[in-house]
Formats: C-alpha cells, sequence, structure tokens
C-alpha cells in the first residue's frame, strides 16, 4: 500500500440552490455537491480559500477527507472545477465519494523531469500529447503524479509511449498504450521557415476576394454619387 498525504476539508450542508448561490460565493464559499456509488447526491458549501490551499496540492488525484458538518469524515475525490471564464476563480465543485473496497477510475497527472540530449545539444523542440493518464485502482492506491523522465530522448526518433510509464503495482493504466506522452521535433530548415513567412495561396486568394469586394464597393458608390439624386421634376 502507498504512503499518501492526508488532506482535510470542511464542508456544510447547502439549503441555497439556483441563482441564489451567488450570494454564498460573495461571502466567500463555493457551492458543492458530493455524490458517488449508494450515495444520495447531497449540496454543500466550501470556503473558497481552505478549498483552494488543498486543491492546489491535492488535485483530482488525492483523496480528500471531507468533513460535513458534524458527521464523521468521507473519502472524496475532487472532479475538476467550474471556472469563472473572466475572474478564474472556482465557481462549483463536484465531489465523488469512494468506497476503498472498489476500484474507481480516475485520471493521474503527469510530472515530466530531466531534460532532453535532442533539445539540448540538438535544438529540437519538446512535443508533449498529454498532460495526464487514465488509471484504475483502489483507491488506496492512488498517486499523485507519474513521473516521466525526458532524458530518455536523445535522438528526434526517439519516443515516449503510454507503455513505457512506470507505476506501482496495483493501478493499470487504461489509456492505450501505444499512444505517444512525448517526442522531441528537429530545428526547422531556412527552407521551411521561409515557406512559413510566405502568404499561402489561400491567404493571397483571399486577400485578393477581399480587395476586389472593396474596390466593387468604392465603385458602386461612385457610380450612385454620379447619378445624383432624382430631378424633382421627375417625381410624382
Amino acid at each position: 500500500m502507498n504512503e499518501q498525504k492526508i488532506y482535510n476539508l470542511k464542508a456544510e450542508k447547502r439549503e441555497i440552490t439556483g441563482k441564489k448561490v451567488k450570494s454564498l460565493r460573495n461571502d466567500g464559499f463555493i457551492p458543492a455537491v458530493i455524490y458517488g456509488h449508494g450515495t444520495k447526491p447531497q449540496s454543500l458549501s466550501i470556503k473558497a480559500n481552505e478549498f483552494k490551499k488543498i486543491f492546489s496540492d491535492a488535485g483530482t488525484s488525492s483523496l480528500v477527507d471531507l468533513k460535513i458538518g458534524e458527521s464523521g469524515a468521507v473519502k472524496v475525490l475532487t472532479h475538476e472545477p467550474q471556472y469563472n471564464p473572466v475572474t478564474e476563480e472556482p465557481m462549483h465543485i463536484d465531489f465523488y465519494k469512494v468506497r476503498m473496497d472498489e476500484k474507481i477510475k480516475t485520471e493521474i497527472p503527469l510530472e515530466f523531469i530531466g531534460e532532453s540530449e535532442a533539445v539540448e545539444q540538438l535544438d529540437g523542440s519538446l512535443v508533449t500529447n498529454r498532460d495526464n493518464v487514465e488509471v484504475e485502482c483502489l483507491p488506496s492506491d492512488l498517486i499523485s503524479e507519474i513521473v516521466v523522465d525526458l532524458s530518455v530522448l536523445k535522438t528526434f526518433e526517439d519516443v515516449i509511449n503510454v507503455s513505457d510509464l512506470k507505476v506501482p503495482s496495483g493501478i493499470e493504466i487504461m489509456t492505450e498504450k501505444e499512444e505517444v506522452i512525448a517526442l522531441v521535433e528537429p530545428p526547422r530548415s531556412e527552407e521551411e521557415l521561409a515557406e512559413l513567412e510566405t502568404p499561402s495561396a489561400a491567404e493571397e486568394e483571399k486577400e485578393a476576394l477581399e480587395k476586389m469586394g472593396t474596390e466593387g464597393e468604392n465603385a458602386e458608390g461612385e457610380s450612385e454619387a454620379e447619378e445624383g439624386p432624382e430631378p424633382e421634376e421627375n417625381k410624382e
């Protein structure tokens, strides 16, 4: 069994719902809900500053002991919060109650370490295609991150696949094994850079059409101006 850091978070039962939850946010709370296998969904409120402090470390792949009111703590996983697109503050949180004797499916983030020779010495560009992988395991076997060592990328032919990841026993990676996680692309040649700076045929055609449209509008405007208004004597 892997030793896990213990995270404790307090919550209160919430009666306020709908648009009225705005008042909760104004008071420094975040509306939340807890659900899970055999658990009736329950509305909660969490102190925003306490949640943000814990979530910045625990993320979505660490168990949290959630104490609701005066009840005993329950083990939960935090799903990715909903954020305000303007303030980037969390607006709503889903907690999933787990059973320690039942396997769960979740995502574990990837932590990239080390330096690639293909980047440092060959001026290549590191490309990472994933920042997490889906796993299945017992809650007690969860780990906060999976380490990916980039030092194995010594040439432009080297790649790191999902199958190359090292995880403790008890964790099964569900993501496709042959999926590429990281590689290094060679630097662009002068010819390729020149092509990127040269407008493409599609862009040139678009500019030409826009120019034709503008000229057409100007010509139509000038034609109307030359004709002038209809003489009063021709009007009935």
